[in-house]
């Protein structure tokens, strides 16, 4: 058996180091080999550390701040003043008497989260637009925007608001709450759950159950092939359209654009599931973060369904705050699109966010106004429900080009050559059967919204209740595929960015 030499030792320790340090370039992902073979050596010592709750707690955050630089490198510093100046601030708010002393921190709290968010991601949008006006020669700041910071600034403002209105209390302990605000699972694209639902399963935390571990591994598996298999396949074909808007025909783009529907749906919830499916197999619960999207007659139930975690988040600490529905109509609608206008600001420093979050204020604000109308339409009417399915999507789908538009002009691009039209049924058998696996997942993304959910509940029931083998089968199917659909290098999650 040969002996490796000093030098060779040496090579091999180098590049161990090279894949455990922080790589701009290569973030480790949820999706990534990496991220798995760490998680495997994670767990079994987790498992080890669950019933001395400090020292599980110290263990965890430690990975999770880990997880962080392997994301972010020296921003993890940031993560840990910004949970710091929380954990401090909300201790001084509820010890403090009701008044103003008591308002001012509150403000001062959320004005700290809000000034670092503002600071790393705004500045140069905010700089654009000052140039712009005065005309001057405006020179990009070099700032690298930390990963998940929106994510992680939205719960510390969550937990901070909550305990000023006195719905939870302060957690005394700071590791307690570093574990909470670090949770990597979590971190870096939500979903975004709240110290309210959180801390309450950390105190009382049991271990996870069979149906948990296995229904949590169940998740990543769905997960992993939504984004490694779906998303990143269907990817590969939109980025050639928004990459050169106007530079295809008009069935062509048209099929980019719906592609990129489906490609964030399978990205962003495969994230989710991912997410939860990791935190079951340690035992907490994270809640629902997508339930069918696509599936939606109307722009309010949509944002029912999508990112709930988010959703859900700017009604309770925007929307309700601003007034909700409470002072007639005319208020109900500008608080409506004041609070989608920052929902779209929140996904990113750039106009086309600003329209995107109009066009969804102004969605939501119409089915409102029109909501005693719908209402004298039979429930059962099918072609009424057709055509709210339909008008719905594609709605959304429009507002997608702008999200999606490296900018707004590109963004119109697209919608100018899509609405020209011209191509031939020739043209369009052409695409479909060059593309076939393309337009075959596409569709399966579409159809699979439509299957009643008990159906995915049994299902997840039986890979439970499943034998060993069968398990290993599934998961050695799921590697197939990965490697059969798999693009050239692991790409990020779309949601990371924001």
């Amino acid at each position: 058996m040969p002996i490796l030499n000093a030098a060779e030792i040496s090579t091999i320790l180098s590049n161990v180091l090279a894949q455990l340090s922080f790589v701009p370039e290569q973030p480790i992902v949820f999706s990534s080999g990496l991220f798995w073979c760490l998680f495997l050596l994670f767990l079994p010592v987790y498992a080890m550390l669950f019933r001395r709750r400090v020292a599980m707690m110290a263990f965890v955050v430690a990975f999770s701040l880990y997880f962080y630089y392997k994301c972010s490198g020296w921003c993890v510093l940031l993560l840990l003043a910004t949970s710091g100046a929380d954990w401090y601030l909300a201790r001084l708010i509820y010890a403090a008497q009701p008044g103003q002393k008591r308002r001012w921190l509150m403000i001062i709290s959320v004005a700290v989260s809000l000034s670092v968010l503002a600071f790393f991601k705004y500045s140069n949008f905010i700089l654009w637009n000052f140039q712009a006006i005065i005309g001057g020669n405006f020179q990009p700041l070099d700032i690298v925007l930390p990963v998940g910071i929106s994510f992680y600034t939205f719960r510390s403002i969550s937990y901070v608001a909550d305990v000023y209105l006195a719905k939870i209390k302060p957690e005394n302990d700071y590791l307690t709450y570093l574990f909470y605000l670090s949770f990597f699972p979590c971190l870096i694209a939500g979903p975004i759950v709240r110290a309210a639902d959180f801390l309450p399963q950390l105190r009382s935390l049991k271990a996870p159950t069979r149906a948990m571990v296995y229904g949590g591994l169940w998740l990543v598996i769905i997960g992993v092939f939504k984004k490694a298999v779906v998303a990143d396949y269907i990817a590969q074909y939109n980025n050639l359209i928004f990459g050169n808007p106007g530079g295809y025909g008009s069935f062509e783009s048209f099929m980019g654009v719906l592609g990129y529907s489906m490609q964030i749906y399978c990205d962003f919830s495969g994230y989710s599931d991912m997410a939860i499916g990791i935190a079951r197999i340690m035992g907490f619960d994270l809640g629902l973060n997508f339930d069918f999207p696509y599936k939606s007659r109307n722009v309010t139930e949509f944002w029912r369904r999508w990112h709930i975690s988010l959703s859900s988040w700017l009604r309770d600490y925007v929307y309700i705050p601003l007034g909700g529905n409470r002072h007639g109509t005319m208020r109900r609608h500008l608080n409506l699109m004041i609070t989608m206008l920052l929902g779209g600001l929140w996904h990113g420093a750039a106009w086309k966010f600003v329209v995107w979050g109009a066009g969804h204020g102004a969605g939501l604000c119409f089915h409102k106004a029109m909501m005693p109308v719908f209402a004298r339409i039979s429930p059962n009417n099918y072609a009424w429900k057709l055509f709210s399915w339909i008008s719905t999507f594609c709605f959304v789908t429009l507002l997608w080009i702008f999200f999606r538009a490296d900018s707004f002009a590109d963004a119109c691009a697209i919608i100018a050559t899509i609405a020209r039209g011209g191509d031939t049924w020739h043209g369009i058998m052409t695409f479909i059967v060059t593309r076939h696996t393309w337009c075959f997942m596409v569709a399966l993304v579409t159809v699979l919204h439509f299957i009643p959910r008990i159906f995915y509940d049994d299902l997840q029931d039986w890979f439970i209740n499943s034998l060993w083998i069968t398990k290993f089968l599934v998961f050695l199917a799921l590697v197939q595929l990965v490697i059969e659909f798999a693009s050239a290098e692991v790409a990020p999650f779309i949601y990371a960015s924001f």
